[in-house]
């Protein structure tokens, strides 16, 4: 049973693994080995930014719990209160909770927006215990930790932060390539280095906008007949460029790229030829450009 159906494409094989997110991909995948899902860790939560991935992860526990032939429900904050509002008002809330309470997997996505009501918060806390003493697996997402969850009552709190909290930060340049060419190939997109490192270092944290971009650039390739260039992907991008970038100077390129290196900017100026400082200096140079 879902409230939502899950994307097939959201598994942990086209998740991309890097520093920012290993913690909550580790947590999510190790629950989905035999005998694991209620048991391992429980509840599940995993906060971050907007676009980092935490729906992915979320659903690719959902998707590897029913090959598993587990009952999994899937549901936004927004889609709960749905629900409950509609049962409610057909006077049908016992189906309500036989549907929720009779899952073996539950995922949460926005746990945040729960805050709305007193009366909602009671049904999932009700719900949320329920589950827990059944054995059955909980995992939610949120914008911010347990004890930062702004309008959420003190018992769901405590609840959130009893088992794994994993924080999803925005990816390092590296892990930012590795996703692009993951989003690349599963979309079946050929881009050159020069345009996929234009990508990373342009464009913000969010994922969704990333794989919008790539889509958008493989449309106007297809539509207008033309090859994927570097010029083409400035054109399509130049509204997506954050206005601040027109303000970032050679020492703030520098900076930043040393700190992905973990080096000195010295090294990045220096005559030295050892592959990470001649790849460094190399970025430097491109994106001074």
């Amino acid at each position: 049973a879902q409230s939502t159906i899950l994307n097939p494409s959201f598994t942990f094989e086209s998740f991309v693994v890097g520093d920012s997110n290993k913690y909550a991909y580790g947590a999510c995948k190790a629950i989905t080995h035999k005998d694991k899902l209620g048991k391992l860790y429980n509840p599940i939560f995993v906060y971050g930014p907007t676009g980092l991935g935490k729906t992915h992860l979320l659903q690719a526990v959902g998707n590897a719990s029913l090959e598993m032939g587990k009952k999994v429900i899937y549901a936004t904050s927004e889609n709960f209160i749905n629900d409950f509002t509609s049962n409610l008002k057909n006077g049908s809330l016992d189906k309500f909770h036989e549907k929720y309470r009779n899952c073996d997997v539950l995922l949460i996505d926005d746990v945040q927006f729960l805050g709305k009501t007193d009366k909602i918060q009671e049904e999932f806390f009700f719900i949320f215990n329920e589950i827990k003493n059944n054995d059955g697996q909980i995992i939610m997402t949120s914008d911010n930790p347990p004890n930062m969850l702004k309008g959420i009552t003190e018992r769901l709190k405590s609840r959130f932060a009893h088992g794994i909290i994993a924080d999803i930060t925005p990816p390092q340049l590296d892990t930012k390539i590795a996703i692009i060419r993951k989003k690349c190939e599963f979309n079946d997109i050929n881009l050159s280095n020069d345009i996929i490192n234009y990508i990373a270092t342009s464009l913000g944290d969010n994922i969704r906008e990333i794989e919008g971009i790539i889509i958008s650039l493989n449309a106007y390739a297809t539509i207008l007949g033309q090859e994927i260039t570097l010029e083409l992907a400035k054109s399509v991008m130049k509204d997506h460029i954050k206005e601040k970038k027109e303000n970032i100077t050679i020492d703030d390129i520098l900076s930043l790229v040393c700190k992905e290196f973990n080096i000195k900017p010295s090294d990045v100026k220096s005559n030295k030829k050892t592959q990470n400082i001649v790849t460094a200096r190399r970025i430097v140079i491109y994106l001074a450009r």
